[in-house]
């Protein structure tokens, strides 16, 4: 499987979840290392672009594609775990506990989330600290400019 993630240059290679920790976000608090990609590269600029306005927009990013090979399990959320307003903005802090669960039990490489951005696609969170992060690559890294029209 090819999963996605849009990250600005500078960041590009870096798979250590550090960036996640500083801020905290939807599914992990702030001190939690956590990797965020998506099923495909428009859901990667849909949850990227959410955050972003013409007037603040980078013009480094780039798109990278990670591959998971086929032998890693991928952990399904369980969606009766998550509450009413779990996609709320800000996140709250339910959603990141569940998140923070799922990094601290180290039982899966990878954790298959909806997107709170997308309805009906799936964002895939990986443990930065699990065993098995060493087999996952990145397989390419692509320049990613903004379509202009998208902030219109």
């Amino acid at each position: 499987m090819v999963v996605f993630r849009l990250s600005r240059k500078k960041y590009a290679e870096d798979l250590s979840g550090k960036g996640a920790a500083i801020f905290g976000n939807r599914w992990n608090s702030k001190g939690v290392e956590m990797i965020y990609t998506a099923e495909s590269r428009a859901l990667a600029m849909a949850e990227v672009v959410v955050h972003l306005s013409l007037a603040t927009l980078p013009d480094d990013y780039m798109m990278i594609a990670i591959e998971v090979p086929d032998s890693i399990q991928i952990e399904l959320l369980n969606a009766k775990l998550l509450n009413e307003d779990w996609n709320s903005n800000p996140p709250g802090s339910h959603s990141q506990a569940v998140g923070n669960a799922f990094i601290h039990s180290k039982k899966s490489l990878v954790l298959k989330v909806p997107s709170a951005v997308v309805k009906g696609d799936f964002n895939y969170l990986f443990n930065p600290n699990h065993p098995e992060i060493d087999k996952i690559k990145i397989k390419n890294i692509t320049k990613f400019p903004f379509d202009t029209r998208i902030f219109k």
